[in-house]
Order: C-alpha cells, then sequence, then structure tokens
C-alpha cells in the first residue's frame, strides 16, 4: 500500500494546488482501479445503514451542554496554534446542534468573526461535482466507465481515461496548477479570469504523467474536465445544474456556483495567505478579492456554516441527493483502509473534504459510525507548526504537527466528539 498525502509542495511560495485541495491527512493510492473494485472496502462499515438516515432529520436543538463546553473549549484551544485570524465552527449529532465564532474577521477594523459569514470553500467544491456526477450517472445519462473523449476531444490518454478515473484521482493527468506557466501568469496577476479551456491548456502539456488508474495524483484537472461533462449531458452551465440538482433540494441558499463566485457575498470576513509573489511572513497577502475562477468546479464555490451542515449531512448519507443504491457505490469506492473515493476522502469513517483557496481554508466531515457532521471554516490558508521549508508566520508553534487551520480545528472538535480524526503530519518540502 502506498501513502499518498494530498498536499504535494514545491520551492515557491505558494501552497500545492493553489490550495483548492489540501486535505490534511493520508489517502492510500490504489494500484490500479481494478484493484480496487476488487478488494472489500471497509472505511464506511455499513453503507446500508448510514444510507437508511436519509429519512432521519436531525433535532434543532442545542447539544447538551458538558459536550458544547468541551466543543468550545477545543476551538479555541485549537484556534491558540491555527495561522488564522478567526474561525467560525458548527457541529450536528443526533442530539442537536452547536455552533461558534471566534477571533477576527478583520484584523484591520478588529470585526469579530461571525456564524453566517461567507467564506470561499475550495476543494469542497470537488464533493459538489462529483455529487452531480453520480446523479447523472444514476439517471443512466452517462456512464463512470464513459471515457473523456466521448465527451471532450484533446485529453491525452483520452480514450482510456474514463469518469471514474478523473473522479478518484488516477487519471495521470497533470494538474494545471502544478504547471509552471500557469504559476507565473496566475501569481503575477490574481484577478486575471480563466476558462475551463485556458486551465486544460495549462495541464495538457506535461500530461499524461502515468498510465490510468496505475497510482493517484491529486488534479485539479480532473475535476475541471468533469464540469464540462456535466455541463455537456445536464445541457446547462454549471450554476444551474448545482442549483437545480443539489442547492434547490437541500434549501442552500446562501451558496454560490463556480461561475457566480467572482465576489463575496455580505458579509464575509477578509482572507489572509501566504501565498503569492507579493506575501511575507512578516507581511501576509490579503487574498479576499483574488479571482477564483481558476478554480471553476475543482475549487471556487463560496458557502456558510449552515449550508454547508446541511450539506455536509447530506453528502454522507445521500438525502435528497442520491439514492440508496448510488450512494452506497459512493461510500465503497474508497481504497483500503482510507482513501479518496468519488470526490470524497475517507478515513477511519469520517467522509468529506477539505478545502483551500488563497485566503481561506475549510473542512466539511461527516462521521458515518455516528451521524455527525463537522464543519469548519477559516480566515487563513496558512499553515502552521513542524511545516519543514514552507513559509509560516514569525510567532510560529513549531512543536505542533503541521496542519492548515481549519484542518487543525476540525481535529480538536473530533476528539471532542468522542472519535479522533487523525491526522498525517504534513510532509517537509523537497
Amino acid at each position: 500500500m502506498t501513502t499518498v498525502l494530498i498536499h504535494q509542495r514545491t520551492a515557491r511560495r505558494f501552497r500545492p494546488s493553489l490550495s483548492t485541495c489540501v486535505i490534511a491527512l493520508a489517502f492510500a493510492a490504489p494500484v490500479s482501479a481494478q484493484a480496487q473494485d476488487q478488494v472489500p472496502q471497509s472505511c464506511v462499515v455499513d453503507p446500508a445503514a448510514v444510507t437508511a438516515r436519509a429519512t432521519i432529520t436531525p433535532p434543532d436543538t442545542p447539544l447538551p451542554e458538558a459536550l458544547a463546553r468541551a466543543l468550545d473549549t477545543a476551538a479555541r484551544g485549537a484556534l491558540d496554534g491555527a495561522a488564522a485570524p478567526g474561525i467560525i465552527a458548527g457541529v450536528v449529532t443526533p442530539e442537536g446542534r452547536w455552533s461558534g465564532a471566534w477571533g477576527v474577521a478583520d484584523p484591520e477594523t478588529g470585526a469579530v468573526m461571525e456564524v453566517g459569514m461567507h467564506t470561499r470553500i475550495g476543494s469542497v467544491t470537488k464533493t459538489f461535482t462529483g455529487t452531480a456526477l453520480m446523479q447523472l450517472a444514476e439517471a443512466g445519462k452517462l456512464s463512470l466507465d464513459d471515457t473523456i473523449d466521448q465527451y471532450v476531444p484533446g485529453v491525452p490518454n483520452g480514450d482510456i481515461i474514463t469518469l471514474r478515473h478523473l473522479a478518484s484521482m488516477t487519471s495521470g493527468l497533470l494538474s494545471y496548477t502544478q504547471a509552471d506557466p500557469f504559476l507565473d501568469q496566475f501569481f503575477a496577476d490574481p484577478s486575471l479570469q480563466y476558462t475551463p479551456q485556458d486551465l486544460l491548456d495549462f495541464a495538457f502539456p506535461g500530461s499524461p504523467i502515468f498510465a490510468p488508474g496505475a497510482q493517484f495524483n491529486y488534479s485539479n484537472t480532473n475535476t475541471v474536465l468533469l464540469g464540462l461533462v456535466i455541463e455537456q449531458v445536464a445541457g446547462q452551465d454549471i450554476d444551474a445544474v448545482f442549483d437545480s440538482m443539489i442547492l434547490d433540494p437541500l434549501g442552500l441558499t446562501e451558496t454560490t456556483g463556480p461561475d457566480g463566485a467572482a465576489l463575496l457575498p455580505e458579509p464575509y470576513p477578509q482572507g489572509f495567505t501566504l501565498q503569492g509573489n507579493a506575501a511575507s511572513p512578516a507581511a501576509p497577502s490579503n487574498a479576499t478579492h483574488w479571482d477564483p475562477s481558476w478554480g471553476w468546479t475543482a475549487g471556487a464555490m463560496i458557502s456558510t456554516l449552515d449550508d454547508l451542515l446541511v450539506y455536509g449531512r447530506a453528502l454522507g448519507t445521500g438525502k435528497d441527493l442520491l439514492g440508496a443504491e448510488a450512494q452506497q457505490e459512493r461510500l465503497r469506492s474508497f481504497p483500503e483502509p482510507a482513501g479518496y473515493g468519488i470526490a470524497l476522502g475517507c478515513v477511519d469513517g469520517w467522509i468529506g473534504h477539505t478545502g483551500e483557496l488563497p485566503g481561506y481554508n475549510t473542512t466539511v466531515f461527516y462521521d458515518t459510525t455516528t451521524d455527525t457532521t463537522v464543519v469548519v471554516q477559516a480566515n487563513s490558508d496558512i499553515p502552521s507548526g513542524d511545516c519543514g521549508d514552507e513559509d509560516v508566520l514569525p510567532d510560529n508553534p513549531g512543536e505542533l504537527a503541521c496542519s492548515s487551520p481549519a484542518s487543525r480545528v476540525f481535529a480538536a472538535l473530533s476528539a471532542a466528539l468522542g472519535h479522533p480524526f487523525t491526522m498525517a503530519p504534513e510532509a517537509p518540502a523537497e
């Protein structure tokens, strides 16, 4: 078994994949797509029991006081070690719900962080794309075993790369966010707008980097291609697809699709980063209004805590998104003993995704063992801890394991809930 961190580093001042991915946990890479299909999956022990919860609505009442106090203490303690001005966090369990906000939304004005603020959610966007893909497959409008050349011409190895390869990050296509020409252009002017084709044009010259299904490599190119497939099959632009297939059924009124995400809706916190040409540890850049079009269906969406708590549970149970059979297929798509399935990660029963865009970091995870949803938003993507050669803030707590802000808080909350999410320490830069 090969262990892969979905956090690849380079020598430049930016985080991998421009931080659209960054799940701070180790995922096992499948040797091949065929071999993965033949191995019994156990990250989600009982998928049928999980999908049966789709008929249950958690109570809209406060969590017991003792648990609420423990979660508040965990969040405050983790924020002390996180390189973020503020965080927003929430939990929903069969016993009720809890949420809170700590720190500041704008260090310049002192405005406090508040529940309900909109943040960029980065690669949590990928789970929306994967969900829409599964919905179209369930409706018989495509197959996950279709090859990408049936929809998009000119893809290297397009006649043997399947939609399943793309969704599970085993296609062998280079991520455009690992291509130097793209990085040079983006960091020279983060206000530039990109079309999906622009992004593919950066990726294809360096592709393939391995044969489809041969190994795992987190690539934003995969999810951009899936976005094009979804638009073509659905006959609508991606925002309309997400609205009709995901946002409206779940009542996610504060979530913005990839095409409409250039402007953050009020209220929102300022977001800070050490990525880019202008940032330094002593003076992080304010990336709040950097154009997110380069993330598109891989990372451009915007949302709020309440919307993400509803969505996170639906992502696990399939409620109002997928039928039981299709949802169980998704819950069985993870390689052993933990890994990346159909646009989702899984570790010890926790399924979900972390997302980063410069300035923001988000985690959305659902515990299949306890029917618990946890969401954390941070207005920084700056890492802290023992992060090797990567840039960190001057007061960095080097004795801690390297982690992004939302991931650090999520780990603390999961421990307070009694089912710790164990993150693999992030490797130093090579």
